[in-house]
């Protein structure tokens, strides 16, 4: 069946101002996102297409951490200790971590945060990260349990790079099934091969979407009683959900002031 091209995005690169209720309010040239989501919506496509877009850095709490981990850094061996043990990691230290990558020169025009904050604590904490930096807007990948464990028991992800295999994209490997059509990709863009994660199972899902409901659900209420949520349906083709939340962050910035 021939796939129907989806019309490429077209997202302003130029710096933006959050249109704020307040007209009192200062402007700012940032462009800051933060994607909500449970396990399996897509934050780490949609952060990676939308930054790209945007002219932003996309950053991962598992991006930061393996950078903190190889950078040797008293903060780093602290993580490495963590991770050996197989805690997780606390949202003071977390909050460390990505005060830290914020603090980087590639951020001063603003980002997307992919899998930070979780928890309403952590989002005050990066209000205070933000303060003088901007305003900022949240967007929740909206997708059902049903199709997250259909998703997530289908998931690669590459063993050299660690990102997951985007499923609206083509590979220069793949399986194929009977009648020639592909199956699940099996290499990278990287070169790297994907294979599933052995956490990937239905019973640890579920167990992963419960934590989600208690502890990061309450971000969507912190920030819409803000007035800084939008929400997408996240069961939609990659290419739709990003134009979609870039028709959104659109229409929530305005061109900055000259």
């Amino acid at each position: 069946m021939t796939r129907t091209s989806t019309p490429s995005v077209a997202v302003r690169t130029v710096p933006r101002r959050l249109r704020a209720e307040d007209e009192s309010r200062p402007g700012t040239s940032s462009t800051n996102v933060v994607l909500i989501g449970p396990p399996g919506a897509g934050k780490g496509t949609q952060a990676t297409r939308l930054a790209l877009a945007l002219g932003v850095p996309a950053i991962s709490t598992g991006d930061m951490l393996r950078r903190a981990v190889q950078s040797g850094s008293t903060l780093g061996l602290a993580v490495k200790a963590v991770m050996d043990r197989g805690e997780l990691i606390d949202g003071a230290m977390m909050t460390e971590i990505v005060a830290a990558r914020l603090d980087e020169p590639d951020t001063r025009s603003g980002f997307v945060l992919d899998g930070f904050p979780r928890t309403v604590d952590q989002a005050v904490a990066l209000d205070r990260l933000l303060e003088q930096r901007g305003d900022l807007i949240a967007i929740e990948l909206a997708v059902s349990e049903n199709a997250i464990i259909r998703r997530l028991s289908q998931r690669r992800v590459c063993e050299q790079c660690g990102r997951n295999a985007d499923s609206g994209s083509s590979h220069p490997a793949s399986a194929e099934v009977a009648g020639g059509r592909p199956a699940h990709p099996t290499t990278c863009s990287c070169g790297g091969a994907l294979r599933r994660r052995s956490d990937d199972t239905e019973a640890v899902i579920q167990e992963r979407l419960r934590t989600y409901e208690r502890a990061t659900k309450p971000l969507v209420d912190f920030y819409r009683r803000r007035r800084a949520l939008r929400a997408i349906d996240g069961t939609q083709a990659p290419e739709l959900v990003t134009a979609q939340i870039s028709q959104v962050i659109d229409r929530v910035f305005d061109h900055a002031a000259s």
